[in-house]
């Protein structure tokens, strides 16, 4: 099985790139970045590409399955229009590139509260980015949407503090499908559906996560 893969360096595309290189099934990973990985290894290709150039990376989209892991803060990005480009322009980008390159799998890392209709700039822009690539009719898409992701060593300060609240509710057996979810399981889950690839558009919220990821 052949993976392509954007979000490589973030928290969680990192978790998964380990995984995909120490599978058996997984012959071959293109990881197209915008920094280097740092990292080399037989199973890896590490394409350093300009995302507003897709004639310059779509041929390199191929393979069985696709994961985007791509994704940004308003912080980092620095206003709303560069964080739409990284969090939708790019991934849509990406997707359609997979579609027209016939990959029969895709899987993309949403957000817990996306909808389209949704009056909150994030939400609303995760619900457009899942609506639009549903649209691209891939064979198997499977969208996750997990609630507040626990990342090793973050240095966001408001998830810090959101992960120290909702895991005190927690104990007290208060939001048990919001509870952290830490970055490694979700990329666990990530490829255990690519290997499923069930059939059509599945949406798997926080709570069927958290509930699958229990019974693993």
């Amino acid at each position: 099985m052949k993976a392509v893969v954007t979000g490589a360096t973030g928290a969680t595309g990192k978790e998964l790139l380990k995984l995909l290189l120490k599978d058996e099934r997984i012959t071959q990973v293109i990881a197209l970045v915008r920094r280097s990985l740092n990292i080399t290894h037989p199973k890896l290709q590490a394409a350093i590409v300009d995302f507003d150039n897709q004639q310059e990376w779509h041929s390199l989209v191929k393979g069985d399955v696709a994961f985007s892991c791509m994704g940004t803060t308003l912080k980092a990005a620095g206003s709303k229009a560069a964080q739409y480009k990284v969090d939708y322009e790019y991934q849509y980008a990406f997707a359609e590139a997979a579609r027209q390159n016939d990959i029969p799998a895709f899987v993309l890392i949403s957000a817990g509260m996306a909808n389209p209709k949704s009056l909150v700039f994030y939400s609303r822009m995760k619900g457009e980015l899942e609506r639009a690539i549903q649209l691209l009719h891939f064979k198997s898409l499977v969208i996750l949407r997990p609630g507040l992701l626990s990342r090793p060593d973050t240095d966001r300060s408001g998830e810090k503090v959101s992960e120290g609240m909702l895991n005190f509710f927690n104990k007290l057996g208060l939001f048990k499908n919001m509870a952290p979810l830490r970055v490694n399981k979700l990329a666990e889950l990530m490829l255990h559906y690519a290997k499923q690839a069930p059939e059509g558009t599945h949406i798997v919220g926080s709570g069927r996560i958290l509930k699958e990821i229990a019974e693993k």
